[in-house]
């Protein structure tokens, strides 16, 4: 079968590099190989470094409207394509196609919140800030800034930065995840087709020496960065020697808390949904459940392993799972069905119950592919190993508190500040845990509090290390720095 090397796409240009190496990318429902990723190295990185640099000036400098323009030209492109995007996602990534799909809605969101530009960006002015004095202040673009994106979410994440930056008249380069590079070289091809002037969006793919390049560059102004909290302290720590403004987008480990007067049915399919989406590879999928009382915990044991043996694990491009609500596919990579395991077996060697073991699931047809079923633990205390790690797999552990203050300390007590949500009708209890548990995005009855596109996304602690969330109003202050201007003029 014919394989197609990917390209980049540099100065409005699709670019071969030059032959240091090639990586597969694989189905991971089948391991079959259905594309290879060039290797860029620093020379070909700086290349698209260039040439958008120089596109900035003239971008920069054009009207907001008209960039918004060509903005809303790829928002209907995209639209416009919906499914065969979802398919390549689902095809790349393993995820069921309602996933995908929602992944390629919750993108659409993002770039017609981007196109609000003319709106979002305004200043601020001050009439008579002094005598005969006044005040403004402008939200002036950068320069180019750099995406080091993750294989999770191959199309959203990305569009969590890029349509803001070119808004706000930055231009921009996206490394895409070499696991799943197929996805963003389509909206490459869009951006391409519509016309966008050359340079004001690239797309380099690579390994590590393409981060690194990013990284060492002065001419880049910030980079936003998603994946794990032990590479993110690097992108960190490499952005601050070189000046850079940056997002680091770290790990997770949300936790579900159950209270007596949830609404048991509710909140068992919500919680099934929220830990098995995407397989748990999902920075907002929830893979602790903190029970809050005895029988509660009884119940909830009892009722969500029989929920989850219930998942149907399926290749979610087979015709004959198309019709179903809630599918999950593979996990990304051989590697990470390996790791799983391992974190598996140190839940089992910690005393933990493994009170459902998915480890030796196979799906008629994908045998060769990185599947794993559901897997819930139970007698689970904080500060073990399978609770300390983010294990981004469909592993749920369960833990007992006896009151509301233990859920939350356990919560706080975490390395990790992503997400966390109750399931309680109980007004007092709800506020209590939004006021007081220390995570960036909170749910009530709410089983994967991702906010939507109009408000800022990201946690706290180790999950964000940065000031600045990502999408909506809040990552403008990302792409833009604030000239203040006094002026005064006197009488001729």
């Amino acid at each position: 079968m014919n394989v197609s090397v990917l390209k980049n796409y540099v100065g409005g240009k699709w670019v071969s590099p030059e032959n240091h190496g090639l990586l597969d990318v694989e189905q991971p429902s089948t391991a079959d190989v259905i594309g290879q990723v060039p290797l860029s190295t620093a020379k070909e990185t700086d290349r698209a470094i260039k040439a958008a640099r120089e596109a900035f000036l003239q971008w920069s400098t054009l009207p907001v409207s008209r960039r918004c323009e060509l903005l809303w030209q790829l928002t209907n492109r995209i639209r416009d394509n919906s499914q065969e995007l979802a398919r390549l996602i689902s095809r790349e990534n393993g995820k069921s196609l309602p996933d995908a799909m929602a992944e390629v809605k919750r993108a659409l969101e993002n770039a017609e919140v981007a196109c609000s530009m003319p709106v979002l960006q305004q200043g601020d002015k001050l009439p008579g800030a002094s005598m005969d004095l006044d005040g403004e202040v402008l939200r002036m673009p950068l320069g180019v800034f750099g995406m080091i994106a993750p294989f999770n979410f191959p199309l959203m994440v990305p569009f969590w930065f890029f349509p803001y930056a070119l808004a706000t008249g930055n231009t921009y380069i996206v490394k895409p995840s070499e696991q799943v590079p197929l996805s963003m070289t389509r909206v490459a091809e869009m951006i391409d087709e519509i016309g966008f002037p050359p340079g004001v969006f690239n797309l380099v793919h690579g390994d590590r020496r393409a981060v690194e390049a990013l990284l060492e560059s002065r001419d880049i102004a910030g980079v936003s960065f998603v994946g794990t909290s032990q590479v993110g302290r690097i992108i960190a720590q490499r952005c601050t020697e070189t000046g850079k403004r940056f997002q680091v987008f770290g790990g997770a480990k949300n936790h579900l808390v159950a209270m007596p007067d949830a609404k048991m049915d509710d909140m068992i399919r919500n919680m099934i949904t929220s830990c098995y989406g995407c397989a748990g590879q999902r920075c907002m999928a929830s893979s602790a459940i903190i029970t809050v009382g005895d029988e509660v915990y009884k119940e909830v044991c009892r009722r969500f392993v029989e929920a989850s043996q219930e998942v149907l694990v399926a290749d979610p491009l087979d015709p004959k799972v198309a019709d179903e609500s809630m599918v999950m596919g593979p996990v990304i990579s051989d590697k990470a069905r390996s790791f799983i395991l391992e974190m598996i077996q140190a839940g089992i060697d910690e005393g933990a119950t493994l009170a459902l073991d998915g480890r030796n699931l196979t799906v008629s047809g994908c045998e060769r592919g990185h599947f794993l079923g559901p897997t819930v633990f139970t007698d689970v205390k904080p500060g073990m190993k399978i609770h300390q790690t983010e294990i981004f797999g469909p592993v749920v552990i369960i833990l007992k508190a006896d009151s509301l203050d233990e859920a939350i300390g356990i919560i706080n007590r975490h390395e990790y500040g992503n997400g966390a949500s109750i399931y309680t009708q109980n007004g007092y209890y709800a506020r209590r845990f939004k006021m007081e548990t220390q995570v960036g995005m909170i749910g009530i009855n709410v089983g994967i509090p991702a906010p939507v596109a109009q408000l800022p996304f990201g946690g706290m602690r180790a999950s964000l290390m940065a000031d600045t969330k990502a999408q909506g109003k809040a990552v403008i202050n990302f792409f833009t720095d604030l000239k203040i201007i006094s002026e005064r003029y006197w009488q001729e």
